[in-house]
């Protein structure tokens, strides 16, 4: 298959690793994938702060792209979250019928990457190795946007030399919320204590998600308490294999 990657502005901007790790597991997969250069943000930032207008032409240059696309692979719940969730209702309120319809045809072929693994591809077991202690947090978009349920988990659980331990409260909020964190900074902090907690009681070495802005608050708090937790995209974990590791091993 050949799959379109929208990384996201904020992946590309701050997290590159993220996409890189995402085509070597796509392309170790079978799949070709393609990356279109025009691609820029999906609105979400401005929609999600009050600029609904101003979100409109990023979502009309996203169809536009990806339009022909036979799959779209997203890694990030909450960009997709935007996607899914908000393009009906803004093509809606524009009085151009071919956009309403060029949105409604493009989302079923638009997924969150453990989404496309799982429920297109069919794949659970995509050959990973990552022989770390590992937690994984749901984020907020995916649990109650995306409803991903137990997808992520279930890629984790074929990974091969993971330890995979359970985070309490795996439903509770970091407290990042995008705006939210500089808006209402004490209350986020305070719901970042609580998710540090739960990480530390689990004695992991290594948090992963599927939305890096998530991973990056939780990093910030772990790395200022000098916690000895790193954080990694679920598509970094899955892009592991045994070669990477005799590599390191050998460097």
């Amino acid at each position: 298959m050949r799959i379109s990657l929208f990384i996201t502005c904020y992946n590309d901007t701050l997290f590159p690793a993220t996409g890189q790790a995402v085509v070597r597991l796509l392309e170790r997969l079978g799949h070709s994938i393609d990356f279109p250069l025009e691609q820029t943000c999906c609105g979400q930032m401005h929609y999600n702060t009050g600029y609904q207008q101003e979100a409109m032409p990023l979502m009309r240059r996203f169809v536009r792209i990806f339009r022909e696309a036979e799959a779209v692979c997203i890694p990030s719940s909450s960009c997709m979250a935007m996607i899914r969730d908000h393009y009906p209702k803004m093509a809606a309120e524009q009085s151009d019928p071919g956009l309403r319809s060029e949105v409604e045809e493009l989302l079923p072929r638009v997924y969150e990457l453990s989404e496309l693994l799982v429920n297109r591809l069919g794949v659970e077991d995509v050959g990973a190795w990552f022989p770390h202690r590992v937690t994984y947090h749901a984020s907020c978009h995916s649990q109650r946007s995306l409803h991903l349920g137990d997808l992520p988990l279930r890629l984790l659980r074929k990974v091969r030399g993971i330890d995979l331990v359970d985070l309490p409260n795996i439903d509770r909020c970091c407290g990042f919320g995008g705006t939210f964190a500089v808006k209402m900074g004490d209350v986020s902090a305070a719901m970042l204590a609580e998710k540090m907690r739960d990480v530390e009681n689990t004695a992991a070495e290594v948090v992963t998600a599927v939305d890096n802005s998530c991973l990056m608050h939780i990093f910030g708090g772990l790395h200022r308490a000098r916690a000895g937790v790193r954080v990694a995209h679920l598509a970094e974990v899955l892009a592991s294999t045994q070669d990477d590791g005799a590599q390191e091993a050998g460097a």
